[in-house]
């Protein structure tokens, strides 16, 4: 049974900083790309940040490109998104998801990701 589960949202204060994790089983996590998509009350959800760790092909939306990081540690089966510089803006319920990686190209929509995480909030305040 493929389980996804996120954590380490909280309040923080425009200008800091949270790490989310979101640690994976039940899939050989090798053959699978990883998303964090996010999704603000009133607004569709969006995919933030995205990596396939077979081959450290990373994707990140443009609103959040030189702030956050996402990495993948293969031996915990787990990934990271590593947000600095928060803004109120990034204020949001942030959902991890799993797709199978073909290697040929990195997913980032909503459709492509099958397994889907219980979200985890993010509140910046200003």
């Amino acid at each position: 049974e493929v389980q996804l589960q996120a954590s380490g949202g909280g309040l923080v204060q425009a200008g800091g900083s949270l790490r989310l994790s979101c640690a994976a089983s039940g899939f050989t996590f090798d053959d699978y790309a990883m998303c964090w998509f996010r999704q603000a009350p009133g607004k569709e959800r969006e995919g933030v940040s995205c990596i396939a760790s077979s081959d450290g092909s990373t994707y990140y939306v443009h609103s959040v490109k030189g702030r956050f990081t996402i990495s993948g540690d293969n031996a915990k089966n787990t990934v990271y998104l590593q947000m600095n510089s928060l803004k109120p803006e990034d204020t949001a319920l942030y959902y991890c998801a799993s797709a199978r990686y073909s290697g040929r190209y990195l997913p980032s929509s909503l459709s492509e990701y099958d397994y889907w995480g219980q979200g985890t909030q993010v509140t910046v305040s200003s």
